[in-house]
């Protein structure tokens, strides 16, 4: 009995708990389905209570943010009182709806238009009030058509929104368009130029007063200009600049150079004619896009550009200047209109169908919001002269014989505005047949070398390997008894080390041997900026300073400061002048991107390709003789010889001289400072470094010890002996005449006794510390001049 009753009460005692279960369960749902999160709730969900913790401290933090930023604009209140309450226009635009007004110009500006980038940025700047300017340009090549029509009807928008206008002739540009023109034409075409452009205007009854007019020239070869390309050149990759162009350069197998800095250089346009968009055709959105992305990058600002379509030509495709069957001239007479349209094809479902392109974009917006007649029938929109052709209401022939009246009579304004003897001529001598372009080269005077100008020659081409035209310009120089003209250039890449002495210590061997010699060491920080921006822009002239204090005390212990100079190229008067500008561009127009390729380096800066034609400036703006360089230059020197040739300048003779090895046995180089021996570094470094460098006993083969004595220190000896101490039992000192002879004493000595690689590094070492000491001892402000020429650039190492 008792055990029933202790069963009952256990089962009631289930049921009980399950109940009590049911309940809290059935009270959890309701509090999940109300959003209610308590205790309890925390507690049957552990996950969620961890949560909720997060959500507390962060809530917490976001309050203590909140009362700190309340207490600093309340101090900034309390500081400046007269603050000026935001109106529509200023950051806050936004808070205001734009006016009525503001959207009839907006509208007005972007219609017709088939693509807009930074719409939101013209509505901004137009609610603020701002005196807006836009820019138009074309580039001088083909005589303008008709299909210039179209953008001068939008550009009579932006008049009558209340737009400034510039309407760039770029006359620069049309010379880099692979060679369209030649500078002896251009100046008469941009007359022409503006004389149609004008024409077209006036026949629109656009007042024109209300326009400006600039010629790309006049600023795009100043200092400023030049100097954004570079650095824009720096940042932009051949490959984004061949992109950006493709569809308003002509595109061939191995692009010249100067196509790729096309792009460049009308993003740069922008800048330096201080407008806030630009517009132009669909063709040009690659460039746009570049701009956009680029220019901000160089803090220059981010604009607004306009697209407008391109209107076919009536053969289909893009109209163009240089396709004469494509377009109609604004010359042609009425016969050639007639002619030219009634040959286009004109049948419903044509692609590219020119004629009814023409009616879209050219025909209906300039006679809106009158009525075109086609036939018997009238229409005051496109659409609905579209349907009624393609439903066959009206038949192809009808339209091409409205469209020939309509550009028949327009074309007459046009004619009648232009017919003057100033635009004749313009027109005349501006597409004049001009027969392919030569250019011819000084004459050299034929010379007869003396015997002492033999031994001269043979002196200064002695170990060294002649590269380009040969010793002509030498032989020249040597024949009138003058003092020979040597240039060594130096660009500062890096630490200046003992690699850089190279050539310099051949010219060295030159002025001792007696030749009369005016050298100039020309620090180059334009190239060193151009190859991958090795020399940071704003470090031009701090890096140049401090090779400049080395190379003075180096070239006065070599005793030769008397006939050597040292010059920066930002000093010299023709830098990044006018001339210089144009001269770039003109080696640019002659030299394919693959070819001006040269430099050993990972980088696809387009910067890279303008190291040669820096190369062959120097020679040029230095008038210089003889240039020395290493023979890893080489090939930049044979591409000098025709760069200079396509300017009308004989090459100077081009001396290459060996390099001299890095403690790693490969050249030696400014990236790799732990093979490299800089004049800074202790004694106790330099003998390190040299003592790591590979010298096997009794091996001649890429002993690094054994070239550096080659290169370095028997050049310096003067033709002393060097000598070598060494303990007795070593077999004594080493006295060698030659580096033939050290060679000897390494390989199988003298004596029988060899020379040991630790008696050959500590000779070398000695001398190239004692070459070194003068500049520790005279140069006390090492640290500054480093920290000055190696600024440290947040997030990168120069």
């Amino acid at each position: 009995m008792a055990t029933r009753e202790q069963e009952l009460t256990a089962h009631s005692k289930q049921i009980f708990d399950e109940s009590e279960q049911l309940i809290r369960l059935e009270r959890l749902l309701a509090k999940f389905e109300q959003g209610i999160i308590d205790e309890e709730v925390l507690s049957e969900c552990p996950e969620l209570a961890e949560a909720k913790t997060k959500a507390d401290k962060l809530a917490y933090r976001k309050k203590i943010l909140q009362r700190s930023l309340e207490e600093r604009l309340k101090a900034s209140s309390v500081k400046n009182p007269a603050e000026p309450k935001m109106s529509s226009g200023d950051a806050n635009s936004a808070v205001d709806p734009p006016s009525e007004e503001v959207l009839k110009r907006r509208d007005l500006i972007t219609r017709n238009l088939q693509e807009v980038l930074g719409g939101d940025k013209i509505l901004q700047q137009l609610t603020a009030g701002k005196n807006m300017h836009v820019y138009w340009g074309t580039a001088t090549t083909g005589r303008p058509h008709v299909g210039y029509l179209v953008p001068m009807r939008k550009i009579a928008d932006f008049l009558q929104a209340g737009i400034k206008v510039t309407v760039l002739f770029a006359d620069l540009h049309a010379f880099l368009d692979n060679m369209k023109s030649t500078w002896e034409l251009l100046e008469n075409r941009v007359k022409y130029y503006e004389a149609s452009i004008k024409a077209l205007l006036q026949s629109l009854d656009v007042p024109i007063d209300q326009l400006h007019f600039r010629m790309g020239s006049h600023y795009q070869l100043a200092r400023p200009f030049t100097e954004d390309v570079l650095r824009l050149c720096s940042q932009v990759s051949q490959r984004d600049a061949l992109k950006a162009g493709a569809e308003v350069v002509k595109q061939v197998e191995s692009p010249l150079l100067s196509g790729l800095l096309y792009p460049l250089l009308q993003a740069l346009d922008e800048q330096h004619l201080k407008v806030d968009g630009q517009f132009g055709g669909v063709d040009q959105r690659k460039i746009f896009i570049l701009a956009e992305e680029q220019l901000p990058k160089l803090k220059l600002g981010k604009r607004w550009h306009l697209m407008n379509p391109m209107v076919p030509g009536l053969t289909g495709g893009k109209m163009s200047s240089s396709e004469i069957d494509s377009k109609i001239d604004l010359l042609d007479s009425a016969e050639k209109v007639q002619k030219k349209i009634a040959t286009a094809i004109c049948e419903p479902g044509t692609e590219d169908n020119g004629v009814l392109s023409f009616y879209q974009f050219v025909l209906i917006p300039i006679v809106s919001p009158g009525e075109v007649k086609i036939g018997n029938k009238s229409f005051t929109t496109f659409d609905s002269i579209k349907e009624a052709f393609e439903e066959g209401a009206v038949k192809g022939e009808e339209m091409k014989e409205t469209l020939t009246l309509f550009l028949n009579q327009l074309l007459a304004k046009v004619q009648s505005k232009c017919d003057t003897p100033e635009v004749k001529e313009a027109l005349e001598k501006g597409y004049a047949h001009v027969e392919e372009r030569k250019v011819s080269l000084p004459s050299r005077p034929t010379v007869t070398l003396d015997d002492s100008a033999k031994q001269q020659l043979a002196m200064i081409v002695k170990g060294v390997k002649v590269v380009g035209e040969g010793t002509e310009s030498l032989e020249a120089s040597l024949a009138t008894k003058r003092p020979l003209k040597v240039l060594i250039s130096l660009a500062p890449k890096g630490r200046f080390h003992l690699g850089m002495m190279a050539s310099l210590l051949h010219i060295r061997s030159v002025i001792r041997s007696g030749i009369p010699v005016e050298a100039t060491l020309l620090i180059s920080s334009l190239e060193a900026f151009l190859d991958s921006e090795k020399c940071p822009w704003n470090a031009r002239e701090a890096r140049s300073a401090y090779y400049v204090r080395v190379l003075e005390v180096m070239i006065d212990h070599l005793g030769i400061a008397s006939a050597v100079r040292i010059e920066k190229d930002m000093d010299q008067p023709w830098y990044l002048s006018n001339d210089y500008a144009l001269d770039i561009y003109k080696l640019a127009s002659a030299v394919a991107r693959d070819e001006s390729s040269l430099l050993n380096t990972t980088s696809s800066a387009l910067s890279c390709n303008l190291v040669p034609l820096v190369y062959a400036l120097n020679a040029k703006y230095m008038e210089t003789d003889v240039i020395v360089v290493g023979e890893d230059t080489s090939s930049t020197a044979q591409l000098a010889v025709k760069l200079l040739h396509a300017i009308g300048v004989n090459a100077p003779t081009q001396l290459a001289v060996e390099v001299v090895p890095g403690m790693d046995e490969n050249k030696m180089g400014c990236s790799s400072l732990d093979f490299l021996l800089d004049p800074f570094d202790t004694p106790k470094q330099t003998k390190t470094k040299i003592g790591r460098s590979f010298c096997e006993p009794e091996n001649t083969e890429r002993n690094v010890a054994l070239e550096l004595a080659r290169k370095v220190v028997f050049p310096l000896m003067d033709g002393n002996a060097l000598l070598i101490p060494r303990k007795a039992e070593n077999g004594g000192d080493v006295v060698c005449a030659s580096h033939d002879d050290l060679v000897k004493e390494f390989a199988v000595g003298s004596n029988g006794v060899s020379l040991h690689p630790g008696d050959l590094k500590e000779a070398v070492i000695n001398q190239i510390n004692s070459l070194f000491d003068p500049i520790r001892s005279k140069v006390v402000d090492q640290t500054k001049l480093l920290a000055a020429a190696f600024p440290k650039v947040q997030g990168k190492k120069k």
